[in-house]
């Protein structure tokens, strides 16, 4: 079960304490806060002059850049921070306190003393930490930070989850980047060092985000400003300690220590070398030119309690990718299609759709419960047809010795239909995504993209992924490819007896609805 951080370490003490807070807690009401909207008046900006005229060329269409180099993911929001001259909308689900975290806290900081308005928006479930960071950022008269469905309990974090569960069990999955309201970042990827892959022999996410200019930029931001306005959204101001004095100085401390780090040293570099931002400017980034849609579940879903399907991005997603005809490939981390799930993947196969997903193995997850919401249900996919693969963890090394890690997991989302529509953003196909958190993404009609996405099953798995397959008395067993040729295993690769046991065991626990 995916809990907060904090909630897992809950002990039966603080569960106790917590009883007793309750008592004495009530919810506050919202804080009143200013109403905010992102600018319009921005085509003179350097960015604005820069895309006008491609944008003009291909009127309603979004210009796409993908972005599956986790360098090239950091570098496009640094640099694209850099070029800001009006404003900067960030909204995140996880933004961490480390090397490429501080280091775009500093580009926002930066920003902000050039006189550019930032909004920074972040869930507060990961937080933790970042308390005295976030107030001194706050405190610049150009930088405002909102923590959605805030924790009322700063210092002991977890005890937010034993008085208010039910609030705060749904969280704001969102990720987006978007600079003078002309080009943004959405995808998967959350703001640490994991998901950028920065240091070289360490843990790193396998993900995909796209760069995007032309009227989809004006969606991404209305929906931004729906989320930083909305109920849920509390101003920083009124949750963090006041920034001391000094607050400032001590911040810029922080940011030079870390520039000057071994961890920050190929980013700085990579801020330096990477043509992908001066491109853009100079008109020689390759764009696809496509129909792109924003589907994003409306803030509200946060307080639902009726579970009211206008609110929802699931139904809009689907509306708009279509029915398959003849292929579906679907990436997942956290895949746990549930029953119902499964039936339509089963009816998909057995009408003659290749579907076709990818996932994370049982040694690669970071979820071992959410790996247990798919497992049980891997074998009814396989007897109709539907072919499954699971990312090695050994699938992050970097062949060019850039970034890279020794294990990886797969953190991308992202599916394609009939080569034809493509999906990338943060909804993960799992029943948290579908009705408790709040998600986003693009559906963009592009054969080209979506192409790009089935040629990865096509041809690029062989040696990244391994492919669950069923015997003929029923026993699952899964294909490794090697230099040598096919390596056959009995049992989920790369894991011992417990591991294996613990999520047969979670599979019996009725939590499918919390995955």
């Amino acid at each position: 079960m995916r809990y907060p951080p904090g909630m897992a370490r809950t002990s039966p003490w603080l569960a106790t304490l917590g009883l007793f807070a309750l008592a004495c807690s009530q919810a506050q009401p919202p804080e009143a806060k200013p109403v905010t909207q992102a600018f319009s008046d921005t085509g003179a900006s350097r960015l604005g002059r820069r895309v006008e005229p491609a944008v003009a060329a291909h009127p309603g269409l979004a210009g796409i850049h993908g972005l599956p180099d986790p360098a090239d993911a950091f570098a496009a929001r640094a640099l694209l921070a850099v070029a800001a001259e009006r404003t900067i909308d960030a909204q995140y689900y996880i933004w961490n306190d480390d090397a490429t975290g501080q280091l775009l806290f500093e580009a926002l900081w930066r920003a902000a003393g050039r006189g550019v308005r930032v909004r920074l928006l972040l869930d507060d479930n990961n937080t933790g930490g970042l308390d005295e960071t976030l107030a001194a950022l706050d405190a610049h008269p150009n930088l405002e930070v909102r923590l959605y469905n805030p924790l009322r309990h700063r210092r002991v974090r977890a005890l937010s989850y034993v008085t208010d569960f039910g609030r705060l069990d749904r969280r704001m999955h969102n990720k987006s980047f978007t600079v003078d309201n002309q080009v943004t970042v959405v995808g998967g990827r959350n703001v640490g060092d994991e998901y950028f892959g920065a240091g070289r022999g360490r843990f790193v996410y396998s993900d995909l985000d796209v760069l995007g200019v032309g009227p989809v930029v004006r969606d991404v931001s209305a929906a931004f400003d729906r989320y930083w306005n909305s109920e849920s959204a509390s101003p920083a101001a009124g949750l963090l300690p006041t920034a001391p004095p000094g607050a400032a100085e001590r911040l810029e401390e922080r940011f030079a220590a870390v520039r000057g780090s071994p961890e920050a040293v190929d980013y700085v570099e990579a801020l330096r070398r990477t043509p992908l931002v001066a491109d853009l400017l100079d008109d020689r980034l390759p764009l696809e030119w496509a129909e792109a849609r924003l589907v994003c579940d409306d803030p509200a879903k946060t307080l639902d309690r009726e579970g009211r399907s206008d609110l929802l991005l699931l139904p809009r997603m689907l509306e708009l990718v279509g029915q398959p005809a003849r292929e579906l490939d679907l990436v997942s981390p956290y895949f746990v299609p549930t029953e119902h799930g499964t039936a339509v993947f089963e009816g998909l196969a057995r009408a003659g759709v290749r579907v076709r997903v990818l996932t994370n193995s049982l040694a690669a997850t970071t979820v071992a419960s959410v790996h247990a919401g798919y497992a049980k249900r891997r074998e009814a996919l396989l007897r109709a047809g539907v072919r499954l693969f699971e990312l090695e963890p050994s699938a992050g090394a970097d062949p060019r010795g850039r970034v890279g890690s020794s294990s990886a997991s797969l953190h991308a989302k992202t599916f394609a239909v009939d080569r034809e529509r493509l999906f990338v953003g943060s909804f993960n196909f799992d029943p948290r995504s579908a009705r408790l958190n709040t998600e986003m993404g693009l559906v963009i009609r592009s054969p080209v993209l979506a192409s790009r996405l089935a040629g990865v099953f096509d041809t690029g798995l062989s040696s990244r992924a391994y492919e669950v397959r069923l015997s003929g008395d029923g026993r699952l067993y899964w294909i490794e490819g090697t230099p040598s040729g096919e390596r056959r295993h009995d049992t989920e690769p790369g894991t011992g007896f417990w591991r294996r046991t613990a999520v047969r065991l979670l599979s019996i626990l009725p939590m499918e609805g919390e995955l």
